[in-house]
């Protein structure tokens, strides 16, 4: 049982499939819907046309009855002529079977008003003059009025007073709580502002891993994934394709569910993490919004539209808060149908309101984009949720590369100008309150082969000749990670994994990047270049431990043959193929030591990665890869504790939470991910297992003889 709002409920996802009618025993009488495909309230049918689409197959175009009982006569009537509002909640709570709650609110309203309409009564509650009686009924209407009722009895109740208590101790969540958060709550996409993607969680260590087995496991609704849930006082939070749940942490059950339904946007590309501040829930939608829901309750407190989309522009990432305020970075200005470009945008956390923008693609002078007017300067799409270094009072975040490379293939055309295409593949820095700029530091300049640096940044220390520095860490697509100082953005170094070839050198004061120029772009062949397009890193977040001072990195290893179609508006083209000295193992894990400037160790295997990676206290580290395995490995050394194949591929990002006293780990598994398009052709012996998205739950063995 769930606990809800209102007399109907807010819409749910839609149904993932076009599937049979079913019939089930729903409210005193067996209903049936057949569930459509997926389905938005514009979309909806009217009152007649809605029953006839999603119920007649069972009950009847004549509501008299099938496959399913009869929703027309004197026994209906009678049963549910005083309480016609609560047949509109058991319907939307219930039907279709499948998949309770799917439809959009209209249909259900419709179909309500539908059966209404052929008894003659009253969709508010009552009968209408001449409606049938209950002495008319048959012996078959009968028949249907004995169904039993819900069970609403002492056991029932305490369950649902549980769920109540449970919600309403939910603490506000502080300005001090996310700058610190308690070890057993994730309050951000990487649980912390450093973004470091590590618990501070000790009970499941190297020494016991292997003990690990699923607590609870819970079918989302369908979506692309990349999901990231929250945990707060052992709550959980997750948002699935527009649909956000409550969930008892420790029991993995439901506690409350509020839906959205919204367009369906490009492939993978639903927003992949949820920010939680005050007594809040802020969830962006996959057509620009953002949300604000009581997270005791699910409640919308309020809906704000960022931006309308012409084509491509959305929110991928999720947003991050800070001092009162929603931090939002827009990804996917691609070319001509979104001229306005990417920006970052900051709204007040109590209404909503735009407090601020700032575009990330530069328009005034010096001129780095090659005298290409403001309508041909494209890209420098957000990615991934920023970063707070509240030491220096800076929001940190990453831009990705430009769609369009023609205006920075020409020599720059005056002097001044150039053709760095600022602000694209870049670390911008900026003043939280204003959204001033306070520092940037540019990656590759005129980065024109698809090579993004829009993934986490990480605020980390840093050992020195003259001591411990605070850096910026971040990874780009290509496979190398920078590291920039902290308060102004100054060069540190540079540490290259080794799977890439264009990159020959590295100014060691600037970091500049001096590319092979056999492997520049020319419009008469193709050149062959590692990774492809999708990096040796994406996505995936990488994860910080602060005890050993690791960044561990899941990667993928392929090469690409590269085209420039000149003239095209989107005039770069990758053709994915696997490196020459491929020994069959392409994907893996990395750990690199940012003191020593050098990676580590690595641990590669046949399946590409696929998710994120989580670090622990205990000293393990956790992530998922195409083979559907999620496999704990030891920090020091990589070498595997545990590891179970999943349902689906854990394209996720894993988490680590103490709910009742227990250390739980935490992932998603199904949806896809950018990887996907890379790893199907690297590894077509591992089949894409059907749709379906699943949140899995891990604790210690323990001496449980039930689930909780």
């Amino acid at each position: 049982m769930s606990v809800r709002h209102g007399s109907i409920p807010a819409a749910r996802r839609a149904a993932p499939a076009v599937l049979p009618a079913l019939c089930v025993i729903a409210a005193g009488a067996i209903m049936a819907v057949a569930p459509a495909g997926r389905a938005r309230a514009s979309d909806a049918p009217g009152p007649r046309s809605a029953y006839a689409v999603h119920c007649a197959a069972c009950h009847g175009q004549d509501f008299q009855g099938g496959f399913g009982p009869a929703l027309k006569g004197a026994s209906f009537v009678a049963k549910w002529a005083p309480r016609m509002d609560r047949l509109a909640v058991h319907i939307s709570e219930t039907m279709p079977p499948s998949d309770p709650g799917s439809l959009p609110p209209d249909a259900y309203a419709g179909i309500v008003a539908a059966i209404a309409r052929a008894n003659d009564l009253d969709p508010a509650g009552g009968a209408k003059a001449g409606a049938a009686k209950a002495a008319d009924a048959s012996a078959t209407e009968v028949r249907n009025l004995d169904q039993p009722e819900p069970n609403y009895d002492r056991y029932y109740e305490q369950v649902v007073r549980q769920r109540r208590e449970t919600l309403a101790a939910l603490r506000t969540v502080s300005d001090a709580d996310l700058r610190a958060p308690a070890p057993g709550d994730w309050l951000h996409w990487r649980r912390s502002y450093d973004g470091a993607g590590a618990s501070l969680l000790t009970q499941i260590t190297a020494a016991n891993a292997s003990q690990l087995e699923v607590a609870w496991s819970l079918a989302l609704p369908n979506g692309t994934n990349g999901i990231t849930p929250l945990v707060h006082d052992g709550v959980m939070f997750v948002n699935s394709s527009g649909t956000v749940l409550a969930i008892d942490a420790a029991s993995g059950d439901p506690l409350w569910t509020f839906s959205r339904p919204s367009p369906p946007g490009l492939p993978i590309s639903q927003p992949r993490s949820m920010a939680i501040y005050g007594d809040r829930l802020y969830v962006p939608t996959s057509d620009n919004h953002m949300l604000a829901l009581d997270m005791r309750s699910g409640k919308l407190l309020w809906d704000h539209l960022i931006a309308s989309s012409s084509g491509t522009l959305m929110i991928s990432a999720g947003p991050l808060a800070v001092r009162g305020k929603i931090i939002q970075g827009m990804a996917g200005c691609a070319g001509v149908g979104e001229p306005k470009g990417c920006f970052v945008v900051a709204l007040d956390a109590e209404t909503g309101k735009e407090l601020w923008r700032f575009d990330t693609i530069a328009t005034g002078e010096p001129d780095s984009w090659n005298g290409a007017p403001r309508a041909e300067r494209f890209g420098a799409s957000i990615w991934a949720t920023a970063t707070y270094d509240a030491e220096d009072d800076l929001i940190l975040i990453g831009t990705g590369q430009t769609y369009h490379i023609a205006p920075l293939m020409r020599k720059p055309a005056r002097a001044g100008t150039t053709n760095d295409a600022l602000y694209t593949n870049s670390t911008l820095a900026f003043d939280p309150d204003t959204g001033r700029l306070v520092w940037f530091y540019q990656h590759m300049p005129r980065e024109v082969w698809d090579f993004d640096w829009a993934f986490e940044r990480q605020v980390i220390p840093l050992r020195t000749r003259t001591g411990e520095r605070r850096v910026v860490a971040t990874i780009g697509k290509i496979g190398i990670l920078d590291l920039l100082d902290a308060k102004t953005g100054a060069y540190v170094g540079s540490v290259d994994m080794g799977f890439q070839n264009l990159v020959k050198a590295i100014d060691p004061r600037t970091g500049r990047k001096i590319t092979d120029p056999a492997l520049d772009p020319d419009p008469d062949r193709s050149r062959f270049i590692c990774p492809f397009a999708t990096g040796v890193r994406n996505w995936p977040s990488t994860a910080y431990d602060p005890g050993r001072r690791l960044i561990y990195v899941p990667f993928t290893l392929s090469c690409m043959h590269y085209s420039w179609r000149k003239g095209e508006g989107f005039d770069i083209a990758f053709g994915m193929t696997p490196p020459r000295a491929d020994d069959g193992n392409l994907g893996g894990l990395a750990a690199i030591d940012p003191d020593g400037m050098k990676v580590k160790w690595v641990r590669r295997q046949r399946a590409p990665s696929a998710g994120s990676v989580l670090a622990t206290a205990g000293g393990i580290v956790a992530y998922g890869a195409r083979d559907r395995i999620f496999r704990v490995v030891d920090g020091r050394s990589g070498d595997t504790l545990w590891a179970l194949k999943l349902d689906q591929v854990p394209s996720a990002s894993p988490i680590s939470f103490m709910a009742g006293g227990v250390q739980y780990l935490a992932v998603t598994t199904g949806g896809g991910s950018p990887n996907d398009v890379t790893a199907r052709a690297l590894t077509p012996e591992i089949d894409a297992p059907a749709g379906g998205v699943r949140l899995w739950a891990f604790r210690l063995k323990s001496d449980r003889r039930s689930p909780r």
